[in-house]
């Protein structure tokens, strides 16, 4: 019998497959998980070739070690896309393909358990009635435990455990006395909760006439279709989607679908939508996918997905490299989102590889927006992606916005007075509401009490000795933290440099909106969302859940809350401090600001209130203030792609960004140096653009300094056939701590 081999992808920086020997009793194919030794480590693996030869002398070759039965092969499509992914964002295959799968998955140790049958708890009608009188009062891991049997259909064995370090014993003792109910399934992975026929059909609303014809093209759809969909806030784009899914669903028993959404905190209201839709259609399963779920249960869904088991994968980023072995529609909401983006290892965007998965199988991806990116646009404009407009909400009685500009200087100079940078007229338009029993909203976009702690006497201001940046003065916690790096510290007495007592914050954070809007406006409940109070697991789904319960009389937020939620008793939005983005060295920062005024203000007469935006600003005559107030995308994104293309910037140039780390600035910019030298070789090269190096921004972080080269080039073929060449020979440099190779930066 000939001797087989096998080219297994690792995670491992080399672009490159590594020979094994398979001599394992078991058929091997493209596509499996092995545990092979790798150095002194062993390490998982994905099969990406069976050969009957290697080249690899015979004294060298090494054997796998194991072999994951239990999961099927991911298919060669799957493969296909990673290996798509890895050549185009310069990266070695490994390094996109494992970091794809679950954490569970790459380690061979927990192969066993987690495909081992499960065992699953559910609270008896009985135990509902004895239980939470039976526990002791002080118990408060038993109480914990029983609340999460009380708020789930069913508790697997291992998140009991997590809950409780005693749980398997005292579940069994609760058995005992018949409050609990104990089903064995067939493995931890199958976890997908299937739809029941048994559910009555939801009432669905009736669709405007834009919403059918977009439902219409979306169902009808032959291969790869690209659709752009341009809604206002509020016309109804979710609608579209669960129309869309649902005909294509159930015109096709096995197919399955990918929704992408931008951030976890907009997964809750998207899961309870699409569970609520589909809980009537048989055969019909949910699960969701990102880095918030534990690595069980992120590991059981991702099998649930990849078996076919789930037929609506909902998640973030992560989830457009899931294994779907049935996929037939792709729908990525906000897709301008940058969330989309990963700033670390791996840097793509999810949008861009749900496009290309959509064109490789053959099958539409649906880009949904209120403000759509300008590539996405530009690539409407062309007719590559065929544009479907909502241009009115679907409640006939709410309409958009009216939006305000609050002249800062104009205030100042009449001698109105304002309360800690909230203006007269924003605070008078705030007490209305209250008076009316209506919501508001209160949107900066920077956290924390202020931006700055500084000393008026000497000049002083508290600095990260890490970073090349302010410290940010957290008031609740009496702290100054970094942002870039964590570093914290205690609040001083007084200035470290003269010693003046009377050191002050500098600036607002939403910290000292809060605090503020509470003076302001008496009486009012005011309730804060952004990412320090949103830091333990499911805050941020309680914290929204009152405000949709009508517990809550001005929401005080970051872009946590400006997009994606349906506040359906919100009539005013203040927007606070947007000027800063307007004289940004980032040429994306006007197209950012656009989308995210456009996006807190649709959160305002989304039921039928009349709905008002009042924008704070000190440059009212600014043209994106204008287009605001006219809710004109379509202007402003044409002008803002005129203006780009007499520029040469993205979407009419292709760019790539390297940066280097180094334990000095002179080090890191020496190597970008170097590395800029290196492309006078390469022959694609004359048709590439290279900038000079220069720092970051934040040019120091954890005591490492860092540095960027930019290049660029009309041709995207040019660009990345110098990458390919540029590669190897940047390994071949030293002198930095780290470098990394970016592909369509976002941030420069």
């Amino acid at each position: 019998m000939s001797e087989v081999f096998v080219r297994v992808a690792l995670d491992h920086p080399l672009a490159t497959l590594f020979d094994y020997r398979f001599d394992t009793p078991v058929p091997v194919a493209p596509g499996m998980l092995v545990s092979v030794p790798f150095g002194k480590r062993h390490v998982v693996g994905l099969v990406c070739e069976v050969t009957a030869h290697s080249d690899v002398p015979a004294d060298r070759l090494r054997s796998v070690e194991g072999v994951c039965t239990a999961c099927p092969p991911v298919s060669s499509e799957w493969l296909k896309l990673a290996a798509f992914a890895a050549d185009y964002y310069q990266r070695g295959l490994g390094e996109v393909a494992l970091p794809a799968l679950p954490q569970a998955l790459r380690d061979a140790s927990r192969w066993s358990r987690l495909f081992a049958p499960e065992e699953r708890y559910s609270l008896t009608p009985a135990g509902r009635v004895a239980l939470p009188d039976a526990l002791p009062a002080r118990a408060s891991a038993l109480r914990k435990l029983a609340q999460a049997l009380a708020e789930t259909e069913f508790l697997l064995a291992a998140d009991a455990r997590a809950l409780h370090p005693k749980a398997i014993a005292t579940l069994d003792a609760w058995r005992a006395e018949g409050w609990v109910a104990l089903d064995v399934i067939e493995a931890a992975a199958a976890l997908a909760t299937a739809a029941s026929a048994d559910v009555p059909a939801p009432a669905l609303p009736t669709l405007t006439d834009e919403q059918a014809a977009a439902v219409e093209a979306i169902r009808d759809a032959d291969g790869f279709a690209p659709f752009l969909l341009h809604g206002v806030t509020g016309s109804g784009k979710t609608e579209v989607y669960l129309r869309a899914l649902a005909e294509i669903l159930a015109a096709k028993p096995d197919a399955q679908a990918l929704v992408l959404v931008p951030e976890i905190n907009l997964t809750p209201q998207f899961e309870a939508a699409f569970r609520a839709r589909f809980a009537a259609l048989e055969g019909t399963s949910i699960v969701t996918l990102h880095s918030g779920l534990a690595e069980g249960e992120r590991a059981r869904n991702w099998f649930a997905a990849h078996t076919g088991r789930a037929r609506i994968v909902l998640g973030t980023r992560l989830a457009v490299l899931a294994s779907l072995p049935q996929l037939a529609i792709i729908v990525v909401d906000e897709e301008h989102d940058p969330a989309y983006k990963q700033q670390e290892g791996l840097r793509y965007s999810a949008r861009d590889l749900a496009i290309y998965r959509a064109k490789q199988l053959g099958l539409p991806v649906v880009l949904g927006s209120a403000t759509p990116s300008l590539e996405s646009w530009w690539q409407a404009d062309q007719g590559r992606y065929k544009r479907l407009t909502l241009s009115r909400r679907a409640v006939a009685e709410a309409v958009l916005p009216t939006v305000k500009l609050i002249d800062l200087e104009e205030e100042r100079r009449r001698g109105r007075a304002s309360v800690e940078g909230l203006s007269g007229p924003l605070i008078a338009a705030l007490k209305a509401r209250l008076e009316r029993g209506e919501q508001s909203l209160v949107f900066l976009n920077r956290r924390g009490y202020a931006p700055q702690l500084a000393c008026d006497a000497c000049g002083w201001v508290a600095g990260c000795p890490r970073c090349s940046a302010y410290v940010v003065l957290h008031k609740p916690e009496r702290a100054l933290r970094c942002h870039h790096c964590g570093w914290e510290a205690r609040i001083p007495r007084s200035c470290p440099e003269c010693g003046n007592v009377d050191i002050a914050p500098m600036g607002r954070g939403t910290q000292r909106v809060e605090e503020t809007l509470a003076s302001a406006v008496p009486g009012a409940r005011i309730l804060r969302i952004d990412a320090d109070s949103t830091r333990r697991k499911g805050s941020a789904q309680a914290l929204f859940s009152d405000v949709h319960a009508g517990e809550v009389d001005i929401l005080v937020g970051t872009q946590m809350i400006a997009k994606g939620h349906d506040f359906q008793r919100v009539s005013l939005v203040g927007v606070l401090n947007a000027d800063t983005a307007l004289f940004s060295h980032d040429f994306r920062a006007s197209e950012r600001l656009f989308a995210q005024l456009m996006q807190v203000s649709g959160r305002a007469g989304r039921a039928g209130l009349p709905g008002e935006v009042l924008v704070q600003t000190r440059y009212p005559r600014h043209a994106l203030y204008h287009a605001l107030g006219r809710h004109d995308y379509v202007g402003f994104a044409n002008s803002t792609l005129a203006e780009r293309r007499d520029a040469h910037l993205p979407p009419f140039v292709y760019q790539a960004l390297l940066r280097a780390e180094g334990r000095t600035l002179e080090a890191a910019l020496a190597f970008l140096q170097q590395a800029a030298a290196e492309l006078t070789g390469i022959a694609a090269a004359e048709r590439v653009t290279v900038y000079d190096a220069v720092p970051l921004t934040i040019v120091k972080v954890m005591h490492v300094h860092r540095a960027q080269l930019l290049i660029e080039s009309a041709s995207r073929a040019a660009l990345q056939a110098t990458l390919r060449a540029w590669q190897p020979l940047l390994r071949g440099l030293k002198g930095v701590l780290r470098w990394n190779l970016e592909v369509d930066p976002l941030d420069i």
